[in-house]
Order: C-alpha cells, then sequence, then structure tokens
C-alpha cells in the first residue's frame, strides 16, 4: 500500500537503514540458543544498544554500536545459565551478527530500484564495516554509491545530525532522498530532518500514531521500487 506525503516528488537517492531493515536479526536467534540463553533475548539486547545509543546521544557523547553490542550482551545474559564463560558467549553472538543475511526481498528490490537508476546508499547506527560484509554476502554490494555510517555523524539516528550528513556526503537537499526503514522511530526522525520517507511493514503491524506518517508504506523492497521508479 502507498501513502504519498510528498506529491509529484521522485527521490534521488534511496537511503537505507541497516540493522533490521536489510539485516535479518531473527537469523540470530539459534545463536543465543546455542549458548544457553532463551531466543527472545535478541530483541532484548538490540532494544538495549538502541536504547543506550540513543540516550548517549541525546546526552551529546554518542558511544559505537560494537562498544554498546557488547556491554548490553553482559547485562542481557547475566540472568541464564549459560553453557560457557561471558566473555566466550558474547564472542559467539558478534561472531553470529557479523554472519547475519539479508531478509529474502532484500537483493530483487535492490536490484530493482538500482535498474531505475536510481542512487542507493546505507546509513547505519552501526558500523560501515557490517553493511560492507552483509551486502557483500548477499551479493550487492556494488550497487551502492556510499555506506555510510552514524560514527562520522555527530550521533545516532533519529538525531537531526545523522540525516544531515547522508544529505552533505552525497551533495543533496534531504527532501532528494527517501529514507527506507522498518522502525517507525527512524521514519520519524528522517521526516522532521526533512527527508521523503518509506516504511517497510513486512510484519503486518500497524504504525504508532505518535510519529509522524510516512510517505509510503510497503510490504518488501520490490514493491518499494515499483511505487517510485
Amino acid at each position: 500500500m502507498e501513502e504519498l506525503g510528498v506529491a509529484g516528488m521522485t527521490p534521488k537517492i534511496v537511503v537505507f537503514d541497516v540493522n533490521e531493515t536489510l539485516s535479518d536479526l531473527s537469523a540470530l536467534e539459534q545463536a543465543f540458543v546455542e549458548i544457553g540463553a532463551p531466543s527472545y533475548s535478541v530483541q532484548l539486547w538490540f532494544a538495549s544498544v538502541l536504547r543506550d545509543g540513543f540516550a548517549l546521544t541525546a546526552a551529546g557523547s554518542p558511544k559505537p554500536f560494537s562498544k554498546l553490542a557488547i556491554g548490553a550482551l553482559g547485562t542481557v545474559l547475566a540472568d541464564h545459565p549459560l553453557n560457557r564463560e561471558l566473555d566466550a558467549a558474547t564472542d559467539h553472538i558478534m561472531k553470529r551478527f557479523l554472519e547475519l543475511p539479508v531478509h529474502p526481498d532484500v537483493a530483487d528490490g535492490v536490484r530493482a530500484l538500482a535498474a531505475s537508476h536510481i542512487r542507493l546508499i546505507t546509513l547505519s547506527n552501526g558500523s560501515t564495516q557490517v553493511a560492507e560484509r552483509l551486502l557483500t554476502k548477499a551479493g550487492i554490494h556494488d550497487y551502492f554509491e556510499h555506506l555510510l555510517s552514524v560514527e562520522d555523524a555527530d550521533g545516532w539516528k533519529p538525531a537531526p545530525a545523522a540525516y544531515a550528513y547522508a544529505a552533505n556526503i552525497c551533495s543533496v537537499d534531504p527532501d532528494d532522498m527517501v529514507l527506507v526503514a522498518v522502525h517507525p522511530w527512524d521514519i520519524d526522525g528522517a521526516k522532521r530532518a526533512g527527508l521523503q520517507t518509506a516504511w517497510l511493514n513486512r510484519r503486518g503491524q500497524n504504525y504508532p500514531d505518535y510519529f509522524l506518517v510516512p510517505d509510503y508504506t510497503v510490504a518488501n523492497l520490490p514493491e518499494l521500487a515499483g511505487l517510485i521508479r
């Protein structure tokens, strides 16, 4: 389904969020089970990383995703009878995090967008290296002009500086870009920063009414390509 909020404007650049939007975080559930933790620990861990990243950005002292990810694992795993030492368990999870696959719709969607001669970049709260490994493994790395990280900006998304950084690197106005994400908080932040937005709603969920409405709502990336090509 399409919800147009910027009538008649075709974006020049598609900006992809990476974690969960492109990468399939559910593939990490088995890694938690393997160390003796419940599979639902994945979502608790990832939410903890985001919470702490947002808080430190708001406080004016953002930290790299990897540092917070390792620290959050120490907290999340502390309540479970692990089958190995904490350091070994943490190493196991972080290694598997770097090996995540993309969602099934990603490769076809990226190729369809690239065929329309729309510029493609990523903008992640994680590191550039994570995006590089993810996209290379999926065989779609070369379709992207830039792989950007907020580590080079002044704070994590959804802080305005993160989106402004991407627009500056690409030498375009914010409204020439469309941010694609599964996270409503990312959609809201990008919208407030002047970008067009596309909410990727793979699970058929309701969009929170306290966030700004996305310009597009789609179930998969090929659908988005069909709308904005």
